[in-house]
């Protein structure tokens, strides 16, 4: 039997964290029961810099439950995809297939057992995928289904309506820790990898408690982060914006010297205001996109550290 590591990142989540440790230790022992997992399957919560009481609690449950709950403590806060890469790879020390969720309790744990009988059949990658929305808000839904849009617009390879729960075998695991950039985009990177894959349709609940940790200004850097990290279409898209605005000129410029010739010379102080302002908006724009790009270089040139592990609360059957 495959032994199964939920690996859940934390960030300040005191309020939901024994409840989520609840329901995922009934759903191990059921697995377990049943012979779908083995005996020594268990959750691995990765904390990412709280600063709460999240990491008390983990070490609580480890010590109450050491077969069941494992810790991992990072650093300092590194972000959701940096410690959930850590907890990736951490798993992937001890585990034949690795399940990913957040901690928020809106990813259905049932779910999981289709989710196994995918990588019974085969499958190495296994995406979790809202079959609706209807928990989310009318600004959430628009935004997000928008998102997953806009993504694929800009030709970055992502599954519709996926976003961190899902299944990785140990050597898909090992493939994903293969990929070396700074700048994390898992949603981006994981299909990448290869190997079979399959969907498992489920419906998102409510938050069990305390508030989401994306807020709209986290979404929209979570948004640019996977467009400049897995597209060049924007700089493609000033470049012909560029070609626009050169013909344009070069017409208007045929325009006002027929003009001139012509005898019919105007003030054209409207023209000439609207220009350019229009044209050091599009400047200004332009410099911005290629600055992210610049700057996403200049990270991945330092070749720093993603994260660093602080401490480690393991089972000693786990580490042998």
């Amino acid at each position: 039997m495959a032994r199964l590591y939920v690996v859940v990142p934390c960030y300040n989540e005191e309020e939901v964290l024994r409840e989520t440790a609840s329901r995922l230790a009934a759903k191990l022992r059921e697995l377990a029961e049943a012979g779908r997992i083995a005996a020594n399957s268990r959750a691995l919560f990765v904390n990412d810099g709280s600063k709460d009481r999240t990491w008390e609690i983990i070490a609580e449950l480890h010590q109450e439950h050491p077969e069941l709950f494992s810790g991992l403590k990072l650093s300092r806060n590194r972000g959701h995809q940096n410690a959930l890469l850590a907890g990736l790879m951490e798993a992937a020390k001890h585990a034949d297939v690795i399940v990913s969720m957040d901690a928020d309790l809106q990813d259905d744990i049932n779910a999981m057992d289709r989710m196994l009988e995918a990588y019974e059949a085969g499958a190495e990658v296994v995406y979790g995928v809202r079959s609706a929305r209807k928990t989310d808000t009318a600004f959430k839904r628009v935004t997000a289904e928008g998102f997953y849009h806009f993504m694929q617009l800009m030709g970055v390879d992502i599954v519709y309506n996926h976003a961190d729960y899902r299944l990785l075998s140990r050597r898909a695991a090992e493939a994903l820790g293969q990929f070396s950039e700074v700048n994390l985009f898992l949603r981006g990177i994981v299909p990448l990898v290869g190997f079979q894959s399959a969907q498992v349709p489920y419906e998102r609940g409510e938050r069990f408690a305390g508030e989401s940790k994306y807020p709209l200004k986290k979404m929209i850097a979570f948004a640019m982060d996977g467009i400049t990290s897995f597209s060049v279409k924007p700089i493609r898209m000033i470049l012909m914006l560029g070609a626009v605005v050169f013909c344009v000129s070069v017409i208007m410029l045929l325009y006002f010297l027929v003009r001139k010739l012509a005898g019919h010379t105007v003030d054209g102080w409207t023209s000439l205001a609207c220009s350019i302002w229009a044209l050091g908006g599009i400047q200004l724009l332009s410099l911005g996109v290629i600055g992210e790009y610049i700057g996403k270089i200049y990270n991945e040139t330092k070749r720093r550290p993603r994260y660093i592990v602080a401490e480690v609360l393991d089972a000693p059957e786990a580490t042998a």
